[in-house]
């Protein structure tokens, strides 16, 4: 199979095939523009042009913009946020708290996560896959806290391990969406304090 901007030559080259190295070209090339323009100004023809490839070659694997940039988010945010064991519940929940909070109050990140966030509500599709790939996993991380705080036994009894994760994500996603009054270290203790 042929990818736009590669020669006979290059089809012949050993390495890695063409179609991962395309990929992440496209995906270099979307974190690239989020930074530079902005969630609302990326299109799928800019990020084609700086990638090196056609539109085509996109849509191949995104049916949206929103889908090749929930991939480049996905996969940071995943990084980012701790969910290991620090010995106990308040400070596991501290840690998770403050990466999660610093991450989410970069102006660049602020900014896409946003976008998806609206895109998810324009669109039933894309809302589906933001909470498979990028709410769930966040969910998912809390979850492990709570469980390992339950084995340890310094868990409180309440709130719930889910409501204690309604409060953490609901906190997040207002400050997120109303952009005021932002994160910092004193959000942290005080939802540390609520939920211990």
């Amino acid at each position: 199979m042929y990818c736009e901007g590669m020669d006979s030559t290059a089809k012949r080259s050993p390495g890695r095939p063409r179609s991962t190295m395309s990929h992440q070209a496209i995906l270099a090339a979307a974190e690239e523009l989020l930074v530079e323009h902005g969630f609302s100004n990326v299109t799928i023809d800019g990020i084609a042009a700086r990638a090196g490839v056609g539109k085509q070659t996109i849509y191949r694997w995104w049916p949206t913009k929103a889908d090749v940039i929930l991939e480049v988010t996905a996969g940071k945010a995943e990084f980012a946020v701790p969910a290991e064991d620090r010995g106990g519940y308040a400070e596991d929940l501290r840690a998770f708290l403050s990466t999660a909070f610093t991450l989410s109050g970069d102006t660049h990140t602020a900014d896409l996560l946003r976008g998806l966030m609206v895109e998810s509500q324009r669109r039933a599709d894309f809302g589906d896959r933001f909470r498979t790939t990028f709410l769930e996993p966040r969910r998912h991380a809390f979850a492990a806290i709570t469980r390992r705080a339950a084995a340890r036994g310094d868990l409180p009894p309440g709130p719930s391990p889910d409501t204690a994760a309604d409060i953490v994500f609901g906190t997040l996603w207002y400050r997120l969406l109303t952009a005021r009054p932002g994160f910092n270290e004193q959000l942290v203790e005080d939802l540390v304090r609520a939920l211990t």
